[in-house]
């Protein structure tokens, strides 16, 4: 039988149960990730989601194992222009962003910061380094990759593959402005 895990938005009106382990767990630093955190964040109650150089930690989850318990009426999207193939959804109640979908994505990237810190998931690498103008702030703890690597979309690949190819719809009640 898989694990089964509960995270949640700040409040916990929100809450999500996730059955088994991630795809993988990393920490993007893309100038679109960086960008809408520092969007997301000035929202009213928001709290910053980077780490202290910049990150994005998330993990990777098959949409197949994710399943809202409660708040879903409150997910909203947020796209950094208006024809971006991936959203940010967070939950409005408190304005916690809870995660990242790209456009035809079977996985959500559900961010790191749902966790309560002790059982929180370990990134194993930094993705999109090659976006920083100078990576020498980045701590050596793990790989910091310029780009996503061939493992990294062989990963997401089996996972697709032991889904059958589905791809369930992910929906949301409208859209935030930030």
């Amino acid at each position: 039988m898989m694990r089964a895990t509960q995270i949640g938005c700040a409040c916990g009106r929100t809450c999500l149960e996730l059955r088994g382990d991630p795809i993988l767990v990393s920490e993007c630093l893309c100038n679109s990730c960086r960008a809408a955190a520092g969007r997301l964040a000035a929202l009213p109650g928001a709290k910053n989601t980077l780490t202290a150089y910049q990150a994005t930690p998330a993990a990777e989850y098959r949409k197949d194992r994710i399943q809202f318990l409660s708040g879903a009426e409150t997910l909203r999207e947020f796209r950094l222009s208006p024809g971006a193939g991936s959203r940010r959804v967070i939950a409005t109640c408190c304005n916690t962003p809870v995660f990242l979908e790209m456009k035809g994505a079977h996985w959500l990237s559900l961010y790191l910061h749902l966790w309560p810190e002790a059982a929180r998931p370990k990134a194993t690498f930094r993705t999109m380094t090659g976006d920083l103008a100078n990576t020498s702030g980045l701590p050596a703890d793990m790989p910091n990759l310029k780009t996503h690597t061939v493992a990294f979309y062989a990963k997401l690949l089996a996972a697709w593959i032991a889904m059958g190819f589905r791809n369930p719809k992910i929906t949301v009640g409208g859209t935030v402005d930030a």
